[in-house]
Parts: structure tokens; C-alpha cells; sequence
């Protein structure tokens, strides 16, 4: 594998005649390694650790008793959310149809769904902040643009309160749960308001992937994919500016100069000299209730203009990755913009050697050759 693996999942194919119910993993005498099947014959594996250029060899069998899969990490709607948890753990939650808002003077303009928040740690802290006072259109983990053309007008999807554009939720495409992963498939439209009865100007697709980790873990992993469609014949370009694209905003209690703590995969600990520049992965935390809680974003080596750009925000926990710092780019009808990042979640303070280990097992996951006989 080229470097050590402290945690990883595996995809790999399976052929249309095995029964995935009946299909089990093991290695050796050890017990059953995690094994899920999901859709169009696909087969993952969790595999809990790996040595630089160690090969292993897992059996697959058929036979044993369902009770052997146990379902780790889960996803179900509840009201206007999809809650993920593993085992009883808090994860995360999707706020799917817009929630009520946490306090009386916020204007109908903000109200806001298809976002992540809560996001919880392994201890149950809570790392993410919703309709925070100083900027109320944040919303733990989100993604809208902000400053965009589209048919000679600029709405903008990021900065609600002003009326020219608004991001919406459409509908839940589906949630499953399993051994190894629980996903959720959601739509979502990005709606121009500069035009009588507004006009849709993109359609949007999210897969979030939530993954099963080892017993006692001290981190949470989850992968956000997101693809965007230009909804008419139209364009819609983005000029080069600060920030637009993901976004995390973190808990009101890092906020200040001293109250957030960044790390970037370049050693940048500073947050001025850290903005505008390029990794392959950035670290934003804080502390909550006395105790340092964390999250890692990663950037997909496939995105565009990969690695990154980044917005660091200088006093408020906010964090950014935004390609259009680098110019000017433009979503074209017939050609998706994907953007894919993996998450983090950690309790205590950032050990960067670990978080690199994390960052390699995502960017060149492991291959399996499989044999059926």
C-alpha cells in the first residue's frame, strides 16, 4: 500500500450470482471484518489497519447466520431530518426541510435546508454552529456560491437576507444504514430571485456517506459528494472571489482571534497567512466546554483546480474551500461540477502525521483482486 493504513474501506465487485445476504469476510481465525453490500453488486470492507506495502488476503464465505453483520452505523428520517448514529452515538444530522428558527428576529429570507448540523464528536461535543448572530446565513456544513453571473444578473446563494438567491431543499432520494457506511442521496436547487417567481439556475445532487469506525475510536469519517447541473441552457460563472463553495462553520464558543484553531496540510497553524493559499486538507477547531474539539476537511485530489484554494476567516470559525480564488470559473450546461471532501471529526488536539495517514488512505484508496471459485 505505500504507507501505513489506520483505517480503510474498500470497494470492490461482485458478480450478479453471488447472494450479498448470504455473504460474509473474514481473515484467518479473527472475527468477521465488516462487510456491506450496496447497490449494482458492489461489496465494501472495513479494514481496521494496514502496514506501508502489507498485502492481505480475506475469504469470503456464505453461510453463517445474519446476526454475524451487525448494522454499525445508521441512517433514518425523523421529522425534517435524517439522523445518523453509531450504534446509539450522535454523528450528524441532515436538515432536510427547513427547521424552525432558534430565535424570533431572524427574517423569513434566512429560512434554510439541505445542510448538516449538529455535527457531533466521539464525545459527544457539538463542532458545528446554526443561524449564528454574526452571520446568520451559516449553517454548519453547507454549500452555496456567492458571487455569480448568470443571464446578466448576479443572484447571490450565499448571502440569503439579501433576496437575490436562495438555496432549497427538493427532496430525499434515500437513506440506508449497514456494517460499513450509512448514505443518504438528497436534491437540492440553487433558485435565482432576481426574476418574477424566481428561475432555477442549477440542480443539485448530494451522496453523503457516513463510515463505521473501530470500537473506541476517537474520530468520526464521512465523505460529502456533491454534483451541480445547470438547470436551463444558461451558465452560470463565478467570478474569482473569496470565498463560495463548501463551507464549516464551527461552534460560537471559537470564535475570536485566539478562540479558532487552524492546521493546514502545509504546517500552516496561522490564519491570516493560511487564507488564500493551497492544501490538500485543512484543520478548524476549538474549545467547547473546556475540552478541544475538532474537523478535518479534505479535498479530493479529482476536484477541480485541486488542491484548493482556502478561506480562512481571521476571527470567526469559519472555514472555506473556494476554487474561484484562483479565477474566474463557470459551471457549463452538459458538463456536472463535482466536488467531493471527506471529514474528520476529532476529540483533542490535531496529531498531523495522523491526519496526512487519513488523507493518502483517501486520495489512493486501496485496491482489492478478488477471486471467486
Amino acid at each position: 500500500t505505500g504507507v501505513m493504513r489506520d483505517v480503510s474501506y474498500v470497494p470492490f465487485e461482485m458478480p450478479a450470482s453471488i447472494r450479498p445476504s448470504d455473504l460474509r469476510a473474514r481473515v484467518g481465525p479473527d472475527p468477521p471484518v465488516p462487510l456491506q453490500i450496496s447497490g449494482n453488486n458492489t461489496a465494501w470492507l472495513r479494514l481496521d489497519s494496514l502496514a506501508s506495502k502489507e498485502k492481505r488476503t480475506i475469504d469470503l464465505f456464505s453461510g453463517e447466520s445474519a446476526a454475524d453483520q451487525t448494522t454499525a452505523v445508521s441512517a433514518h428520517r425523523v421529522g425534517n431530518k435524517v439522523e445518523f448514529r453509531h450504534g446509539e452515538q450522535r454523528i450528524l444530522d441532515y436538515q432536510a426541510e427547513p427547521g424552525a428558527f432558534p430565535r424570533d428576529d431572524i427574517k423569513a429570507a434566512y429560512r434554510r435546508g439541505g445542510y448538516l448540523h449538529p455535527v457531533w464528536s466521539p464525545q459527544g461535543v457539538v463542532v458545528t454552529d446554526d443561524f449564528p448572530r454574526d452571520h446568520v446565513h451559516h449553517h454548519g456544513i453547507w454549500f452555496p456560491w456567492t458571487k455569480t453571473k448568470f443571464e446578466g444578473r448576479e443572484p447571490d446563494f450565499w448571502n440569503m437576507g439579501n433576496g437575490s438567491g436562495r438555496v432549497e431543499f427538493v427532496q430525499l432520494d434515500g437513506c440506508s444504514s449497514g456494517s460499513v457506511f450509512a448514505e443518504m442521496k438528497s436534491t437540492h436547487r440553487f433558485v435565482d430571485l432576481l426574476v418574477e417567481s424566481g428561475k432555477v439556475v442549477l440542480n443539485e445532487k448530494w451522496n453523503l456517506k457516513v463510515f463505521s469506525v473501530p470500537e473506541k475510536s476517537d474520530l468520526w469519517i464521512f465523505d460529502l459528494e456533491s454534483v451541480q447541473t445547470c438547470a436551463t441552457d444558461s451558465p452560470l460563472f463565478l467570478p474569482e472571489y473569496r470565498y463560495g463553495g463548501l463551507g464549516f462553520r464551527g461552534h460560537w464558543d471559537w470564535n475570536g482571534v485566539e478562540g479558532t484553531h487552524f492546521l493546514t496540510s502545509n504546517g500552516e497553524t496561522d490564519r491570516v497567512k493560511g487564507h488564500a493559499t493551497r492544501a490538500n486538507w485543512c484543520y478548524i477547531g476549538g474549545n467547547t466546554t473546556g475540552r478541544r474539539t475538532g474537523v478535518v476537511v479534505m479535498c479530493h485530489p479529482d476536484n477541480f483546480r485541486s488542491p484548493q484554494p482556502m478561506r480562512l476567516h481571521p476571527t470567526e470559525p469559519f472555514f472555506c474551500f473556494a476554487p474561484q480564488q484562483a479565477g474566474d470559473m463557470s459551471i457549463e450546461p452538459g458538463r456536472p461540477y463535482v466536488s467531493r471532501y471527506r471529514f474528520l471529526v476529532l476529540d483533542g488536539e490535531p496529531d498531523a502525521d495522523r491526519i496526512n495517514r487519513y488523507w493518502h488512505d483517501y486520495a489512493n484508496p486501496l485496491k482489492a483482486t478478488v477471486s471467486w471459485r
